[in-house]
């Protein structure tokens, strides 16, 4: 897969902000509103403090790259190319021999297919190639989890910091008692914290953060194609049940359209 911008990160977003600004616009609410630092600065400073008290900053480095992620496609093989270049090991294995392979093996852009022929060249055990691939998912699978909660922490604090700015209006709001007009400007600022917490929160953070997860699943998923792959081939098994046996692991949907290319 190409990498390229995340479309459907765009679309979201889009809509996330046309949806205020139109309901602002329906309740005859003015842009200005949005100017108001203070509540700015509670809502966006406010959650990175957070983070950065939540995390050390070994995984505070990693947080740029996860923004990458959310609006760039991630490289990740389709099923049907995993499926077919699993194939085609598993036909020269059987054709040539593992050891002749050694050849074969440069030619693989998945580093962790070839990662995993190169030990089956090498004669590891079926355990070993198991365990050690296994280790390798799981520490992937560990690295997402860890990212995804970055933006998953910062889902839960940005709201309660909404109400926090709220509250902060509130008090500003009650030194307006004898203005009226004044006291009501003041409170409606008090609540534009709180717009903007939830808004950040639930439309921007917890999204982000399950994009994350998403992802994460769909290349988990093709590192498990991937092991099954290796040792099916290491097993000595037909190509053409090797691949009925991976398209068995691929969503339903997707099953009868490469069944029909046999």
């Amino acid at each position: 897969m190409k990498k390229g911008p995340e479309i459907s990160t765009f679309i979201g977003l889009a809509i996330g902000v046309g949806a205020v600004l139109g309901a602002m616009h329906f309740k005859h609410v003015k842009l200005s509103a949005f100017n108001n630092p203070a509540a700015l600065l509670i809502i966006l400073a406010g959650t990175v403090a957070c983070i950065v008290i939540a995390f050390p900053g070994s995984q505070l480095k990693e947080v740029g790259k996860l923004f990458k992620i959310v609006f760039t496609k991630t490289a990740i093989p389709k099923h049907e190319d995993t499926i077919n270049m699993i194939v085609e090991a598993a036909k020269k294995a059987r054709q040539d021999g593992f050891v002749a392979m050694e050849g074969y093996i440069g030619g693989i852009e998945n580093p962790f297919f070839a990662k995993g022929l190169q030990m089956l060249v090498d004669g590891i055990a079926q355990d070993e190639i198991v365990e050690i691939m296994e280790n390798e998912i799981s520490a992937l699978e560990e690295r997402h989890a860890t990212g995804a909660s970055v933006f998953a922490q910062a889902c839960a604090y940005a709201p309660t910091l909404g109400v926090l700015g709220a509250v902060f209006g509130l008090i500003a709001a009650m030194s307006f008692l004898d203005d009226t007009e004044e006291m009501s400007h003041a409170i409606a600022a008090a609540f534009m914290a709180t717009i903007l917490g939830i808004f950040t929160g639930y439309v921007v953070w917890g999204p982000f953060a399950n994009k994350l997860k998403v992802k994460s699943k769909e290349e988990v998923a093709v590192m498990n194609m991937v092991l099954v792959g290796v040792v099916q081939i290491q097993k000595g098994v037909n190509p053409m049940t090797i691949r009925d046996a991976l398209i068995a692991m691929i969503p339903t949907k997707m099953q009868k359209k490469l069944m029909d290319k046999r």
